[in-house]
């Protein structure tokens, strides 16, 4: 759900927002809309690597009543993180790297509640994609009770590159799918490491599946085979907790 109070609309705010270096979360643009002007805008957007999306103008008319000329921008409340400084950094302190890769998890306040959990696992990133992500807006902060703007969370252009980069940095890659067999409690999660939870409508991405080096699953001895995934990521977080205080 986008935050009303974290928009800026129309065509001469949204520019100067982009020109001001702010941190922008993402950009509306009405489909099918040409005009120089919003043209400008989606050149900024590139040029700076925000993402933005072209969408039917009732999405607009939903978000504000009043005339966003056929753009809205959402400010982003914290500033993201570069994945590449923050790996080494880790390292250079003297410790094993506790990555977080969140593939495609679109709902806001799951968002902020595995952003809470991350936080006090002592989870050293945050990994999300800059497109088909939850937006970092006022519901996802209330929701992390502030731990997002604790915790670093670095935005992507690619997540199958981001989980290539952390594979050449030494982090083993698990990730979580109910097909697999493989207990959490049996693996091995100590050492440098990223966890991969996947979306709520389809779980972990099959170009992101290919790439792991472990594939678990959580035991559930009950009638239900899944979990809300904040609840699984806090599950797999503190045994990753666990084994590192063994």
């Amino acid at each position: 759900m986008e935050n009303k109070s974290d928009m800026i609309f129309g065509v001469h705010p949204v520019l100067e927002l982009i020109r001001s270096q702010k941190e922008i979360e993402k950009v509306f643009i009405q489909a099918g809309a040409r005009t120089p002007e919003l043209s400008e805008i989606a050149h900024h957007c590139r040029a700076s690597q925000v993402p933005v999306q072209f969408v039917p103008v009732e999405k607009l008319n939903r978000l504000t009543r009043k005339n966003h000329q056929g753009v809205i921008a959402f400010i982003c409340p914290i500033e993201y993180q570069s994945l590449e400084k923050v790996v080494p950094m880790v390292y250079e302190q003297g410790r094993d790297p506790f990555v977080l890769l969140l593939d495609r998890v679109t709902d806001v306040r799951n968002f902020g509640a595995i952003a809470r959990t991350a936080y006090a696992a002592g989870v050293d990133a945050i990994v999300i994609p800059a497109r088909g992500s939850a937006l970092v807006n006022g519901d996802a902060m209330k929701t992390s009770a502030g731990a997002l703007s604790l915790i670093n969370v670095c935005r992507v252009e690619n997540l199958k590159d981001a989980v290539d980069f952390l594979k050449a940095s030494g982090l083993q890659i698990v990730g979580f799918t109910e097909k697999s067999r493989t207990s959490l409690w049996s693996a091995d999660l100590t050492g440098p490491l990223c966890v991969v939870m996947g979306s709520e409508e389809d779980g972990i991405n099959s170009m992101l599946i290919t790439r792991l080096d472990q594939h678990l699953m959580i035991p559930m001895p009950g009638d239900i085979d899944s979990l809300n995934v904040s609840v699984a990521t806090g599950i797999a977080c503190f045994e990753v907790v666990r084994q590192r205080s063994c």
